[in-house]
């Protein structure tokens, strides 16, 4: 181990995690802790659940100050860093502080994408990507009688479900023939738009916003859609996904594509400098495919494997990708990474549940599942053994994941 100071950008869900596995693995160096907004790092889900409903920011806190003193983790809060010399190991800040590091972790996430419609800076348009933002969103959603939510996927579905809960009328306008379609099946997807419209809320799908509607006095009035037609509402939610954080490493040299480019080992190209969480690509140990995940849990091991390394441990990163996403009464859960499934299986394990198996081939690549926590954790296991899955195999017990994990 040579590094003395290990210094990490960004103090969101990634770079806490980092801080704190260095300290449970033993570091004995400086851990210097750098984020761009106030406070104690947080946890971001409940920002679009549970937060929009009891509105106590303190309870999404990771751990108290007492937490940081004790492990000798420095934090420097509201603080930007601007530049990264990887020549001379520093980075320098929006004060103009300059930062000395023998390894720099970059977790700088992502950030909400702007999207190519006309008059977003009217008021009441709204994103959700930090806690200000979604303190602003709970203040304001009492006074709305209409939303209008642009983007279907996992941020605007679990808002909307929090709108509609709240006896507000929602309207969420996909571009996309389906909802979520770029994580889930399109069973899964059908599921969802189900239990969204049974709570009242109207999903226009295959729809494009060009435009929101000023209502004359600087406020939003409604959303005018590619075909001319146009929807009232008087407060908008922009969820079009999101783009990573990578322009220090850009800026650095460092070999970037879609976000930082990185090993199985979470190193980028310059070998005193790793990258984890939403900002950075890294090879899929199930796949071999690069890919970029928008997951806390791919932060938090992430986090581990590079801390393994730096700790004198190293391992190549081998965790099974999971995600979960709380709509209304249903919860979500996918193991895996479906994309490029060529075929699905279809089954119902429990009242009201929902599994869905996805094959590439003959090997399963991802199961989904709608409140059927037996099945995913079955899933998981199964993947984290790193034997492939096939179709004929599962067949024999009837595609029950639970009985085949227990067989195998």
């Amino acid at each position: 181990m040579t590094a003395q100071r290990v210094v990490i950008v960004g103090g969101g869900h990634g770079g806490f995690q980092m801080a704190a596995n260095l300290r449970l693995d033993g570091f004995p160096g400086e851990i210097l802790l750098v984020g761009d907004e106030p406070g104690l790092p947080y946890q971001r889900p409940p920002l679009s659940k549970a937060y929009l409903n009891h509105g106590d920011g303190a309870r999404l806190h990771f751990r108290p100050p007492a937490f940081f003193e004790k492990n000798k983790i420095s934090l420097m809060a509201h603080t930007r860093v601007t530049r990264i010399d990887p020549d001379g190991k520093l980075i320098a800040t929006g004060n103009g502080m300059e930062i000395a590091y023998d390894h720099l972790v970059l977790a700088t996430g992502s950030r909400n994408a702007r999207p190519p419609i006309a008059n977003l800076e009217l008021d009441n348009v709204l994103s959700l990507r930090n806690l200000a933002d979604a303190a602003d969103l709970r203040d304001r959603l009492p006074a709305a009688s209409h939303v209008l939510v642009v983007g279907g996927g996992f941020i605007g579905m679990e808002f909307a479900a929090v709108a509609a809960a709240s006896s507000v009328n929602v309207t969420v306008i996909e571009g996309a023939s389906r909802l979520m379609s770029r994580a889930v099946s399109d069973t899964m997807s059908l599921r969802f738009l189900k239990n969204h419209e049974e709570q009242g809320t109207v999903v226009r799908l295959g729809q494009y916003v060009s435009g929101l509607i000023d209502d004359g006095a600087g406020g939003v009035a409604g959303a005018r859609l590619a075909d001319g037609s146009e929807i009232a509402g008087d407060m908008v939610l922009i969820a079009t996904g999101v783009v990573p954080n990578s322009e220090l490493a850009a800026e650095a040299g460092l070999a970037v594509s879609d976000g930082v480019d990185v090993d199985n080992l979470l190193l980028t190209s310059n070998p005193d400098i790793s990258a984890l969480g939403d900002c950075c690509n890294f090879p899929d140990p199930l796949s071999g495919r690069r890919v970029r995940l928008e997951s806390v849990q791919a932060a938090t091991d992430h986090a581990r494997t590079i801390s393994k390394r730096l700790t004198g441990q190293p391992a190549p990163y081998s965790a099974v990708p999971w995600f979960w996403s709380d709509q209304g009464d249903l919860k979500l859960q996918i193991a895996g990474l479906g994309s490029g499934a060529d075929e699905q299986v279809v089954i119902e394990p429990e009242k009201g549940g929902l599994v869905v198996l996805s094959f590439n081939g003959d090997r399963l690549v991802s199961v989904e599942t709608v409140d059927s926590a037996s099945p995913h954790m079955a899933a998981r296991k199964l993947f984290a053994s790193r034997h492939p899955v096939a179709r004929s195999g599962l067949a024999a017990f009837n595609y029950n994941l639970v009985d085949y994990a227990r067989a195998v």
